[in-house]
């Protein structure tokens, strides 16, 4: 969700011919749909992070708090240099822990046009944060997913029927994801958000504890609590909100959700 748009401002002279050896690179890319950004944010990963939110999603999910940004056909059309740029202005702010985070939408919606991207991002030292439903898989993705620094893995539900009603798609890619993080040494953490009636079911906590216990590469659960923020932007789009009755978690809910949690990970929090 947008808490502080960052507008881009034209290069200077100087800082064009510090670019000047990479141009020819991404001349050709892809250009980028682009939703919105979040400058020194503070949720999506380690550190101060540039917030990158992408257009276009495969998942629909229920309680989606930016619906704004499913549809793939919306967003502003971006150049790689103009996010390099971007990103190379805040450098100096995101210290040892910080760097860019790309979320959206789904980002390996648009993973061809970010491959080029990624690629310069490393080249400048950027640390990359891939917030991601894992539902897409093809070698672009793969590609993408080995210049990742860490995956923001989304775990919607683990129960696959109650995974389908709460965003219209099965969860066995997600899961195929999570393996190949894990077999290439790619770190993650995996996120959770706690919908009462529909993700908060203990025995459904539980089955995910004990399929991903062995995992070496999660580094941290993040147990997102629901919340109906975002519920003007489906009235501004004329669609309706289907979780109208659903009320946020209360503070019991999460700490059981913690506990559950807890007993498979040693470091979970509530984001």
């Amino acid at each position: 969700m947008k808490r502080n748009i960052t507008k881009y401002r034209k290069n200077d002279k100087n800082s064009f011919i510090q670019m000047n050896n990479f141009q020819f690179s991404t001349l050709n890319s892809p250009l980028l749909k682009i939703h919105s950004y979040e400058s020194m944010g503070t949720f999506d990963g380690p550190g101060l992070r540039l917030v990158v939110f992408m257009q276009g999603c495969n998942f629909r999910c229920l309680y989606c708090a930016n619906p704004d940004t499913i549809d793939s056909k919306g967003g502003k059309e971006t150049e790689v240099e103009e996010i390099v740029r971007m990103a190379v202005s805040q450098k100096a702010f995101f210290g040892k822990k910080g760097g860019i985070t790309f979320s959206g939408g789904e980002p390996t919606f648009q993973a061809k046009a970010l491959i080029p991207l990624f690629k310069r991002l490393k080249e400048e030292g950027i640390h990359i944060c891939l917030d991601s439903n894992g539902g897409i898989w093809n070698k672009e993705v793969e590609e993408l997913l080995s210049l990742t620094d860490l995956v923001l893995l989304d775990i919607k539900e683990f129960n696959p029927a109650r995974h389908l009603t709460l965003t219209e798609r099965d969860n066995k890619q997600t899961l195929a994801t999570a393996a190949w993080l894990e077999s290439h040494q790619k770190p993650m953490w995996l996120r959770y958000v706690l919908v009462p009636g529909y993700s908060d079911f203990e025995e459904d906590i539980i089955a995910l504890g004990e399929y991903f216990k062995n995992y070496r590469m999660i580094q941290r659960i993040e147990i997102l609590p629901y919340h109906t923020l975002g519920v003007h932007k489906y009235e501004s789009l004329g669609k309706p909100y289907l979780l109208q009755n659903i009320k946020e978690n209360t503070i019991e809910q999460l700490d059981r959700a913690r506990e559950l949690f807890s007993r498979y990970f040693p470091v979970v929090y509530v984001n």
